[in-house]
Formats: C-alpha cells, sequence, structure tokens
C-alpha cells in the first residue's frame, strides 16, 4: 500500500518517527506509515516535562489495538511541552500525525542525530521498500 504523507519540511527515521526542527526546538511525531501500521492507537505514554532524551533512546510509547511501539527520539535533548490532548484522544495520532497528533517537543541539546535522518522521498522510498 502506498500512499503515505509524508512532509517534505520534516526529516524521517528508520524507527518511522518524524522530526521538525525549528532553531532549538524539536516536535517529533510519529509517521503516516507508522500511524497506519499500527492501525487504530488507544494509548499514548507521553515523558515528563522537563525529562531529558538521548538520542537513540525510547521517550515513550504508542499502543494500538494491533500492537505496542516504543518512541525513540532521534536527537537528544530536554522535554519542553508535551501533546496531552494525546492523553484523552490518541486518535488523533490516526487523524492528523503531522499536525494535531505532533507528541513532544523538546530544546534541543545535541542535534548531531538529525543529520542521519532521511528526508520525504527517501523515507517513502523505505516505506515502500517493507
Amino acid at each position: 500500500m502506498a500512499g503515505w504523507k509524508t512532509p517534505e519540511n520534516l526529516k524521517y527515521a528508520r524507527t518511522d518517527e518524524w522530526l521538525l526542527l525549528e532553531g532549538e526546538t524539536a516536535t517529533l511525531g510519529i509517521s503516516d506509515y507508522a500511524q497506519d501500521s499500527l492501525n487504530d492507537l488507544v494509548f499514548v505514554e507521553l515523558p515528563a516535562p522537563g525529562a531529558q532524551i538521548a538520542a537513540g533512546e525510547p521517550f515513550g510509547a504508542v499502543e494500538s489495538v494491533k500492537a505496542a511501539s516504543d518512541l525513540v527520539s532521534p536527537i537528544s535533548g530536554t522535554v519542553i511541552e508535551v501533546n496531552t490532548a494525546l492523553e484523552s484522544a490518541p486518535e488523533l495520532i490516526n487523524s492528523d500525525p503531522y499536525g494535531r497528533g505532533w507528541i513532544v517537543r523538546l530544546k534541543v541539546t545535541d542535534a548531531a542525530g538529525a543529520g542521519s535522518l532521511m528526508n520525504a522521498a527517501d523515507y517513502a522510498a523505505f516505506c515502500a521498500s517493507r
């Protein structure tokens, strides 16, 4: 199945998270491909504001009727905001993964991991190959 949305302004990890880097602030979420693969999300485990997140380490999880999946950060930073709307409406990730379904915002302490992320075209090809 193809046709997943992969906005050009985002970077993508092989673990299906997306990253929007704006200065020292990074917004993270999961891709359209990931939410489609997981199906109906029923729970999102969010980190606490102020938590330190290391690149390559899990910072939360999403659970669907089908499976649970760790959320892995591609960069290091401090949590400055979490999308608390997901606590009562995790399905926002299904309906709007790049908008109202964002998961966490970080104040970046090390953006080195962002260099290894895929652009939209490469990520779309990666998803199509699975």
